[in-house]
């Protein structure tokens, strides 16, 4: 995660607080970018091949205040669990506290919602009962 202009410490802490969170619950690795994005969602694709090899099970959150922009970009392993329907709840989750001004609020909201929909699911195969 980025700090980001204009973000206290406290608030930074609360956002760490939610990636931390929804890296337990998705099992994926989350990165939040708040600030500047350049090339918008080529950007948010270049930051996701910044992890390397933990790439594939991360999910990028970019988040660009002044631009109005938000991309999500996941990696081939982490669009199983993060699929295009939760993304886009993520997505609404976000802009909805945006638009009332609340921009920590909403990145904590989306990535609560990330949490909920992408837990990871105990597998439970009929021949172990």
């Amino acid at each position: 995660m980025l700090p980001g202009d204009g973000f206290t410490d406290e608030q930074r802490a609360r956002l760490a607080r939610s990636v931390a969170a929804t890296e337990q619950a998705t099992g994926l690795n989350v990165v939040l970018h708040v600030g500047p994005l350049e090339g918008g969602r080529e950007g948010a694709r270049a930051l996701l091949a910044s992890c390397g090899e933990a790439s594939e099970a991360s999910v990028v959150v970019a988040v660009d205040p002044n631009a109005r922009g938000l991309q999500i970009v996941t990696g081939r392993q982490a669009a199983v669990i993060l699929d295009d329907r939760t993304c886009g709840l993520v997505a609404l989750a976000m802009t909805s506290s945006f638009s009332a001004g609340d921009l920590v609020g909403g990145i904590r909201n989306g990535l609560q919602v990330m949490a909920d929909h992408g837990r990871n699911s105990r597998t439970v195969h009929l021949d172990t009962f």
